[in-house]
C-alpha cells in the first residue's frame, strides 16, 4: 500500500492521511500489541460519548502495525494559538472544559495508572536505584478516585471541527488520578513557555476547584515517568531537577 508522505510524525508512529481517512503507522521497535492496546483506549473513550475519531480498522500496513481511523478536519488549538498568541487563555479554557469532561468518567476497563507510572520509573536509566526507590515510595503514598486520564493532554492534540473540540491520541490514557493528569500537562507547556503552563494550572484549578498544591504533589513522579520516554524535545535534566527538588537525595 502507497501511503505518500506523512502528515504527522513523533516518537512512536507517522500518521497518514489516506481515502479521508487517517492512517497511524507504528514504528517497529514497539511491542506487537501496541496497535491493539492504543485502539482498544481510543475505542472505550469513544463508547464513553467523549469527542474521539471513530476507530475503523486496527490492521497491518507493509508489514507494520497500523491503525485506520475517521478524518477529522479542522485545525488544532496548538496551531490555532501559534497563529493568534493573545488567544492563549480562550484557547487553554476550551481545552480545560475538555479534560474537565474527560476527568468526570469513572473509567470500568482501562490501564491502571499505577502500573504504567511504576513500570516507566523502573525503567529510566538515568536514575540510580534510590531515586526510583523514593519516587515508588511516593507513589505507593498517593490515594486517589480512579478517573479517565488522557495521558498526553495538550493544545496540540485537540482538533478544532466547527463548534466542537475532538481529542485525538489516546495511547498514554489510564485509569488514574487527575491531578497527575494536569500536572503532566503542566509539565509540557512548562518545557516551552512558563508562562503558559501557569496560565493552563490557574484555569484548571480555578474550574475545578482543584489546589495548586494538590497537583504539584505528582511532579516528582511525572517528571519520573516522563524521563523513561527519552523524548529528543525534552531536557533530561530539567526533569532530574524537578525530580530532586521535590525528592532530595
Amino acid at each position: 500500500m502507497i501511503l505518500g508522505k506523512p502528515i504527522a510524525s513523533g516518537n512512536t508512529a507517522k500518521i497518514y492521511l489516506s481515502d479521508n481517512k487517517i492512517i497511524k503507522v507504528f514504528n517497529d521497535f514497539l511491542p506487537d500489541s501496541e496497535s491493539i492496546n492504543e485502539a482498544k483506549k481510543q475505542e472505550y473513550a469513544y463508547t464513553c460519548g467523549l469527542p474521539v475519531p471513530m476507530v475503523l480498522d486496527v490492521t497491518k500496513i507493509n508489514g507494520k502495525q497500523a491503525i485506520i481511523m475517521e478524518y477529522v478536519e479542522g485545525a488544532t488549538l496548538g496551531d490555532l494559538f501559534l497563529k493568534d498568541q493573545e488567544q492563549a487563555e480562550h484557547y487553554l479554557k476550551l481545552s480545560v472544559d475538555v479534560q474537565l469532561n474527560i476527568h468526570s468518567i469513572i473509567p470500568d476497563s482501562m490501564e491502571p495508572m499505577y502500573d504504567k507510572l511504576y513500570r516507566q520509573i523502573e525503567g529510566v536509566k538515568v536514575l540510580d536505584k534510590r531515586q526510583k526507590n523514593l519516587l515508588l515510595e511516593k507513589l505507593d503514598s498517593f490515594s486517589y478516585t480512579k478517573r479517565l486520564c488522557h495521558g498526553d493532554f495538550h493544545l496540540f492534540n485537540l482538533i478544532m471541527k466547527g463548534n466542537q473540540v475532538v481529542v485525538i491520541d489516546w495511547v498514554d490514557s489510564s485509569a488514574g488520578d487527575i491531578r497527575a493528569d494536569v500536572y503532566r500537562t503542566y509539565l509540557l507547556y512548562s518545557q516551552f513557555s512558563t508562562e503558559l503552563s501557569e496560565l493552563y494550572l490557574r484555569i484548571y484549578c480555578e474550574k475545578s476547584g482543584i489546589l495548586r498544591s494538590e497537583v504539584l504533589r505528582w511532579a516528582p513522579i511525572i517528571a519520573g515517568a516522563r524521563l523513561s520516554e527519552n523524548v529528543s524535545s525534552e531536557n533530561s535534566e530539567r526533569l532530574v531537577e524537578i525530580i530532586n527538588r521535590y525528592c532530595p537525595v
